[in-house]
């Protein structure tokens, strides 16, 4: 037993131990009852809060997974809307005659000039210009000349001369006049792997030409891969065209050649797909070809750019990015602006700003026209062609049937690897 006296007027009280505990208990369980009732008004507010939360913003909370989930299935789907397997094992390639101002296109030549009177440089490297005995030197007033169009057109597009380079063995030649479809590729100076396209049918494999082409440096450079060129010239499903000689010291430029003139490579082919080296085409063409050309009777399909839209921001992205030098793009700029180019040239409400990793073309007079009108300007200027692609659609107005698609088309068409490594330059 504890006790507390208070000596005033000698009146003491006495606790014991037991209820002194007992008091304390009392006092815990109050304490403990006093914190569930906070807790509980805590969560019925939060209740509350919640309920009235989700009564105000419920179909907002209901739309948004259902966008995400619709976003999600777009995604799977893709934009590239082919016709079903069991339609494309039985499409049929159209050989129809286009109706077009532009009948016929005559390609000048060194041999043509000389036969015409009017000789030019026999051996032909212009003083600081990158003009030679592959593409002969086009004057300005000859490229003033080459957008004025009529019936036959007379033009610049490559293999000028005999010695300008760019040889292919005659046994290339003679597959490459078999081509009537053909999806082509390139690596020149070692700088791209070879990706094996997928995704097509097997209707199609006996329909269309895969061909390859490298140069010999490429060659040597896979050969040490152990990627060894096959005795019917063939690695997996690319026929590999070895090119000897080229023209250009700058290895984009070489690369044009079958980007662009892909009618002078193929002289029998009605449609072609071109895809850069650094990426992997992985639908059926003809399924291609008919979902972007035939569908919509267009003759060139090829993707707007995705972040820029005109000339102007894309030369200034160009140099910021070491593409080119100020000094090249600012004299492109310069003809273009003197040209009159818009800022903002658009095509049919879209960009006309393109990105050339993908090329989908019937071969005509007209679409041939304008390949050879952008090959010249990319040996005139910078070898950017998204520079040039639409100036040139500017200028050469009656071309018009384009399919300018989406990027997420070309995302559809191709899986991009990026490129490997930097091609070597050849050594002037």
């Amino acid at each position: 037993m504890s006790s507390s006296m208070f000596n005033n007027n000698s009146i003491s009280i006495s606790v014991s131990d037991e209820e002194s505990s007992e008091l304390g208990r009392m006092q815990e369980r109050v304490r403990i009852k006093r914190k569930k009732q906070q807790v509980h008004r805590v969560r019925n507010e939060f209740s509350r809060r919640v309920v009235r939360f989700l009564l105000k913003y419920w179909m907002v909370l209901v739309f948004l997974p259902a966008a995400g989930l619709l976003m999600f299935e777009a995604s799977r789907i893709g934009c590239l809307k082919l016709l079903p397997p069991e339609e494309l094992q039985h499409l049929e390639i159209p050989m129809h005659d286009e109706s077009s101002p532009v009948k016929n296109v005559v390609y000048i030549s060194e041999k043509a000039q000389h036969e015409g009177g009017n000789s030019t440089l026999s051996q032909l490297r212009s003083e600081g210009t990158r003009f030679n005995l592959f593409s002969g030197e086009q004057t300005l007033d000859q490229r003033e000349r080459s957008f004025k169009v009529s019936e036959t057109a007379q033009i610049h597009c490559g293999f000028y001369s005999e010695n300008g380079g760019f040889k292919i063995s005659g046994e290339d030649k003679i597959y490459m006049q078999t081509c009537k479809v053909v999806v082509s590729t390139c690596a020149f100076g070692g700088g791209d792997d070879l990706y094996q396209p997928i995704g097509m049918l097997d209707t199609s494999l006996q329909k269309v030409c895969y061909v390859a082409f490298w140069d010999e440096i490429t060659l040597a450079a896979q050969e040490l891969k152990g990627r060894r060129i096959g005795e019917d010239h063939f690695i997996g499903k690319w026929r590999i065209v070895v090119v000897r000689d080229l023209p250009f010291i700058d290895q984009r430029l070489n690369g044009k050649i079958p980007k662009m003139l892909g009618h002078r490579l193929f002289p029998h082919a009605k449609f072609s797909i071109w895809v850069d080296s650094k990426s992997q085409f992985r639908r059926d063409p003809l399924g291609v070809l008919e979902a972007l050309l035939w569908r919509s009777n267009s003759v060139l399909a090829i993707s707007q750019h995705g972040a820029r839209s005109n000339v102007y921001e894309e030369a200034t992205a160009v140099v910021k990015k070491h593409k080119a030098s100020p000094e090249e793009v600012e004299v492109q700029l310069t003809q273009y602006r003197q040209d009159g180019l818009p800022e903002d040239k658009r095509f049919n409400g879209k960009k006309a700003l393109n990105e050339a990793s993908v090329i989908v073309r019937e071969h005509t007079p007209l679409t041939n026209l304008f390949m050879c009108l952008w090959f010249n300007e990319v040996v005139r200027f910078t070898s950017r062609d998204q520079l040039s692609f639409p100036y040139v659609l500017w200028r050469l107005k009656l071309l018009k049937n384009i399919n300018m698609f989406p990027v997420c088309i070309r995302k559809d068409l191709v899986n991009s690897m990026g490129h490997i490594r930097k091609a070597k330059p050849l050594i002037s």
